[in-house]
This record gives structure tokens, sequence and C-alpha cells, in this order.
């Protein structure tokens, strides 16, 4: 799930429905509103609409092309479109700007078919341990 957000509680679908509904009309005034983008980006995801979500990362990465957070949420997003090379170059970048939480990634189902790759495991470890070594 993505990084960065609000607790996580429960919410029934016609609440996402309304709180899409309210982003979008924001964004329609502010299309760049980095905050708005954010939290649609994550809506879209809990709603399973995976595309409107990618859309909205590719967004946020032109708007903020060195945010790790970002690249991390765009990775999950093609993660989740089963666009596995694309999702493991945007985390690459996302690891390269500074992304580091590697426990969370190791448990995020949006990252679920790349955590099932066996040199992506490794790839991970090593990163793991090049953090452990710089304390």
């Amino acid at each position: 799930m993505r990084k960065e957000h609000a607790a996580k509680l429960p919410r029934k679908k016609e609440d996402i429905d309304f709180e899409i509904a309210f982003y979008e009309n924001i964004l329609k005034e502010t299309p760049d509103f980095i905050e708005a983008l954010i939290v649609v980006g994550d809506l879209y995801t809990r709603a399973g609409l995976w595309q409107k979500g990618l859309d909205v990362d590719l967004k946020l990465s032109r708007l903020r092309p060195e945010d790790p957070v970002v690249f991390y949420n765009l990775a999950c997003s093609y993660a989740l479109l089963n666009q596995t090379r694309a999702a493991l170059g945007v985390l690459t970048k996302a690891i390269d700007f500074g992304y580091d939480d590697f426990e969370h990634l190791k448990g995020d189902t949006d990252l679920d078919n790349l955590l099932k790759d066996e040199h992506f495991q490794q790839y991970i470890k090593q990163l793991e341990k090049k953090k452990k070594l710089a304390r």
C-alpha cells in the first residue's frame, strides 16, 4: 500500500467514491495540486482503479522528479497492472532517490508479483546489507 498517508481505516465504497469525486473536483480547478493528487492516487488504488492511479502517479513523478515516495508509489501502480519491468525500473529509481524502508516494501501487497521474484529478493537483501553497513 502507498506510503505516507493517513491511517488506513476501513471505508465503504460509497465513502471512497465520494472522496474521489471531491478530489477530482479540486483537481479540475488546480490540476497540479500535489497533496490532492497524492490523496486521489491512493483512493484510486484502494478502489481498484489501478490505471487511474498509474496516471496520477506518472503526473506526480513529473511534478516531483526526485521524490522517492512518489517513485515508490509509481512502482506499486506498475506492479498492480502487472507491468513488472517498469515497476522494477521505477522502484530502482525510488531507491536511488533515497527510499530505504525495506521492511515496508517487503510486506507491501501491491508489490506481490515483484516480491515473488528470487532475483528481486536478492537485490533487496543486498540493499539492506548496504544500509546496515552505512550506519
